[in-house]
């Protein structure tokens, strides 16, 4: 084998190892991003879940409110909630109704007030039209 055969021959193994070494490379780039993707989306879920929570609780400091509408805000704030979360909808439910439990002990024969009646539709229909 002369000089110019023996230089092609280890021309093309430089080529495979080199060819070998970068999908190595590009597998663990993508990898790496997967991880990375998997990460971020994790990361997201945690954050929503938190602002959900935190919204949740808000709307319920809301509904001891002395005004009539921002109680209604609460209320629809947390039939949105029950919607579009439909994990945080039995503490919706279980709150709503000891909040209607609650209320129907102080209240006088009379008028249904317009917050107790939104939330029996709402516990009536559960999360259906009216969300």
């Amino acid at each position: 084998m002369d000089a110019l055969e023996l230089s092609e021959v280890v021309r093309n193994y430089a080529i495979v190892i080199g060819g070998i070494i970068g999908i190595g490379v590009g597998a663990w780039r993508a990898s790496s991003a997967n991880r990375q993707a998997k990460a971020a989306l994790s990361q997201a879920a945690t954050a929503s879940r938190d602002h959900i929570t935190d919204v949740f609780g808000r709307a319920v400091g809301h509904l001891g409110d002395d005004r009539l509408e921002v109680r209604l805000g609460a209320i629809q704030t947390l039939r949105r909630i029950a919607s579009d979360f439909p994990d945080f909808a039995p503490s919706v439910f279980a709150l709503l109704s000891a909040y209607v439990r609650e209320r129907s002990r102080e209240l006088e024969k009379g008028d249904v007030p317009v917050d107790i009646r939104d939330i029996m539709e709402f516990l009536q229909t559960g999360i259906g039209e009216r969300s």
